[in-house]
């Protein structure tokens, strides 16, 4: 009993000395939003970079025949994004396919995720109480916070995929570099 005091008495005390820190997250009302946007952004930066990086003669490339290639992978994110987003801003979106089926090189899809990015950045920049709206995604409703979240997730599970088709190809997804 008195090892355990001697080690917990000056934890605690030291714990209490310290001031209390709201994490900027939570500033402002944005708590969840700005956690979601966080796992977003890092997951949307590694497609941007797996998208940006990747010669155009691999956007063809497929595993297998029942997947999509490199270049649908990033025409589905973009569209996907673009839809869920809206969603996320109470706003109309467009199919979820449609940039899948109607862009087709390198530069157009670069172009579609960026836009799509930078769409989906404005949707998260609501405040939580903004975020509880409610919303119709997919025939369902939902609040938006539900979109944003689908959404971050949405990605990872695609980012996964690419993460499969660089490997395949010997290269190393942007998630897996050392930093200098």
């Amino acid at each position: 009993m008195r090892r355990f005091t001697l080690v917990i008495l000056p934890l605690a005390l030291a714990s209490a000395t310290l001031p209390a820190q709201t994490p900027p997250a939570d500033r402002g009302g944005t708590a969840a939003v700005g956690t979601l946007h966080s796992l977003w952004g890092e997951i949307t930066g590694y497609i941007t970079t797996t998208a940006e990086e990747l010669p155009e003669s691999l956007y063809a490339y497929r595993p297998t025949p029942e997947v999509r290639s490199f270049g649908q992978l990033i025409g589905h994110v973009a569209g996907a994004q673009r839809l869920i987003c809206a969603a996320a801003l109470g706003e109309p979106g467009g199919a979820e396919d449609d940039i899948e089926r109607t862009r087709t090189t390198k530069a157009a899809l670069l172009e579609a995720l960026r836009e799509s990015t930078a769409y989906c950045a404005r949707a998260y920049t609501q405040t939580d109480a903004a975020a509880q709206q409610r919303t119709r995604l997919f025939g369902e409703e939902r609040t938006r916070l539900y979109a944003l979240a689908l959404n971050a997730t949405h990605n990872g599970e695609h980012y996964g995929n690419l993460v499969t088709y660089l490997r395949l190809n010997g290269r190393v997804p942007p998630s897996s570099r050392r930093s200098p």
